[in-house]
C-alpha cells in the first residue's frame, strides 16, 4: 500500500476512499438530508387532500385523510429543524482487574 490507503488489486489500484474517521457529516450534508425529508413530508399532504377531494362522498375516510394531512406541516418543519443525535462513541477507558494486583506481604523501603 502507499500513502493514498488504496487496496492494490493486481495490476490496478482501488483508489475507493477509506473512512478513517469518525466524523459526523458536514453541516451542509446534514442540511440537505434534513432539506429533503421536509419536501417529501410536505409532498405527502398533497395526495392526502386529493384523496380527501376523491373520496369526498364517504365521509368518514375524507375527514380521515384531511385529519391526516393537518399535523404532516407541524412534524415536517419538526424533524427539518432538529439535527442527527450524536454517536455514542465507545471510549477505551481503564479497567482495574481485582485479581492483577498481588496481595502478597512486601516491605516498602521510603529512603
Amino acid at each position: 500500500m502507499g500513502c493514498g490507503g488504496g487496496v492494490v488489486k493486481g495490476a490496478e489500484r482501488d483508489d475507493t476512499p477509506v473512512l478513517i474517521t469518525e466524523a459526523q457529516p458536514s453541516y451542509e450534508e446534514q442540511f440537505a438530508a434534513r432539506k429533503r425529508k421536509y419536501m417529501v413530508m410536505m409532498a405527502l399532504r398533497i395526495p392526502c387532500l386529493l384523496l380527501a377531494g376523491i373520496f369526498h362522498e364517504t365521509w368518514w375516510l375524507a375527514l380521515g385523510f384531511v385529519v391526516l394531512s393537518i399535523p404532516l406541516p407541524w412534524v415536517a418543519v419538526l424533524i427539518a429543524n432538529d439535527r442527527p443525535p450524536r454517536r455514542t462513541e465507545d471510549v477505551n477507558r481503564f479497567q482495574r482487574d481485582e485479581g492483577a494486583i498481588e496481595t502478597s506481604d512486601r516491605h516498602v523501603i521510603d529512603g
